[in-house]
């Protein structure tokens, strides 16, 4: 597998939560700020579904439909995996992969053929979400950030 986020990103978008649920009502600007750090990740994480050879992102059910689970480190991939019950003994491997940034983002964003409507961050840690039309900002702020 791809190797891991840094801990000081990863950490970061801890802080960054924290400062999501202090913003007041309307405030968007922490709420940017968390998903500008998501786009500086090396890597997004999933929790593979299916087949070894083609796996699937794991994903949730929301009211709007399916949002895919992404997590910022192997670790809180494996974490997560465990606390929603998707293996069946503390020592069993849990299946991951990394796409690479900004891949991810268009991995990602192909899934709206098939019915996803969102992306989610470290669920259930952390579990802000964005709906798959907003990724293209994010990769505008890549893109912006090379230039």
């Amino acid at each position: 597998m791809t190797g891991d986020n840094s801990p000081e990103m990863v950490a970061e978008l801890d802080r960054l939560d924290e400062a999501v649920k202090a913003a007041p009502a309307g405030d968007t600007a922490a709420q940017i700020a968390l998903w500008r750090q998501a786009t500086c990740l090396e890597h997004w994480f999933f929790i593979a579904r299916g087949s070894t050879e083609q796996p699937r992102p794991y994903a949730v059910a929301s009211e709007q439909g399916p949002m895919i689970c992404l997590y910022s480190s192997s670790a809180r991939a494996n974490e997560a995996a465990r606390v929603l019950g998707l293996v069946d003994s503390e020592g069993e491997a849990v299946p991951l992969y990394g796409v690479p940034m900004p891949a991810a983002i268009d991995y990602v964003a192909s899934f709206d053929k098939s019915g996803v409507v969102g992306v989610t961050l470290d669920h259930p840690r952390i579990g802000h979400h964005i709906p798959l039309a907003n990724l293209g900002v994010l990769k505008g702020w890549i893109e912006g950030a090379a230039r």
